[in-house]
């Protein structure tokens, strides 16, 4: 599916973070509209003196302490300078930490430019802890994907595959044996690390799974709390295929994930399972989720017993 970049504009991150943080919008009302295009959170102290290179267009700003003192520290006119070094480029917008009242210069400077200027009673090391988690989750990448998406044995596990092969079914009987379900029919995918994906579930459909012949079941109200999750990294991919799909030269005999799949630049191992009657997918998915945490761990099987088998060669010749 479709590939997309989120924005995020000012005014939706002050409403989603006001309370949490003890934001008070002071001035600068008007730009309110401003999009946020980096999960950076900068401090601007080299700015204030005049070293513009330090701060880049539209990005959140942190007064802190140091930055406060160093500012009641000028004279009118130099203080005045340094306001307008700060805002000579477009920011997204500048928060004012620990509780300080901002300076009437730097509220004229704030409306003059339509610039965002909020106070904060946090100090400034939490309040951008706080910001950048936000700005990470809101700005990152994302695409979705037609699957089940479960907790297994604690890793983040999506079953794929052709309609009516089964997907809904295994999930089902996972959730019975004690396994998570996170979403079910579309998974949201959220590329929030260089190598992480986060999944998680449409609210619309959030709880809800559904399984041929059974219909649309609730899977919180069924097995209680402990049977659903919100959000899970991705870190297994497990295909169910048809045999004839594979067939023996398509199935590597001697490695269970013989393969990857790339989304959003990350490679994701998969597992193709082919799927035929009387099989237990079950128990398969779990082995396979098993074997892939022995080898994020060094201990890879097929090495071990090819390593067995060379050494009964060489000790035979």
């Amino acid at each position: 599916m479709d590939e997309k970049i989120k924005h995020v504009s000012v005014e939706a991150m002050f409403r989603d973070l006001a309370e949490q943080l003890s934001l008070e919008w002071v001035a600068g009302r008007r730009g309110g509209e401003r999009s946020l295009s980096s999960e950076t959170v900068q401090k601007p102290a080299l700015a204030l003196i005049g070293h513009m290179n330090f701060v880049h267009p539209n990005r959140v700003q942190v007064l802190g302490c140091a930055e406060m003192d160093y500012l009641r520290s000028l004279a009118h006119s130099a203080l005045q300078d340094s306001i307008d070094h700060l805002f000579s480029n477009e920011l997204a917008a500048v928060v004012i930490s620990n509780g300080e009242a901002a300076p009437p210069l730097l509220c004229e400077a704030a409306e003059r430019t339509g610039t965002p200027l909020f106070t904060s009673t946090l100090a400034s090391p939490a309040l951008m802890s706080y910001l950048g988690h936000y700005l990470t989750q809101s700005l990152a990448e994302t695409t979705s994907r037609h699957g089940v998406f479960l907790e297994v044995l604690g890793m983040g596990v999506l079953i794929k595959g052709d309609a009516g092969v089964g997907k809904s079914e295994l999930a089902l009987e996972l959730v019975t044996r004690g396994h998570r379900l996170v979403a079910d029919d579309i998974v949201e995918l959220k590329h929030v690390a260089p190598d992480t994906l986060e999944g998680n579930c449409p609210v619309l459909l959030r709880d809800f799974l559904e399984v041929r012949g059974l219909g649309i079941l609730n899977i919180r109200f069924l097995f209680g709390e402990t049977a659903v999750k919100l959000q899970k990294n991705l870190r297994l991919i497990v295909e169910l295929v048809h045999p004839e799909e594979i067939g023996e030269v398509g199935l590597n005999r001697l490695d269970m994930v013989a393969s990857t799949e790339t989304i959003l630049g990350v490679a994701i191992p998969k597992v193709r399972i082919p799927v035929a009657a009387g099989r237990n997918l079950a128990v398969l998915v779990e082995v396979a989720v098993r074997n892939h945490i022995l080898k994020s761990r060094g201990i890879n099987p097929v090495e071990q017993f090819i390593k067995r088998q060379q050494a009964a060669i060489d000790g035979e010749s």
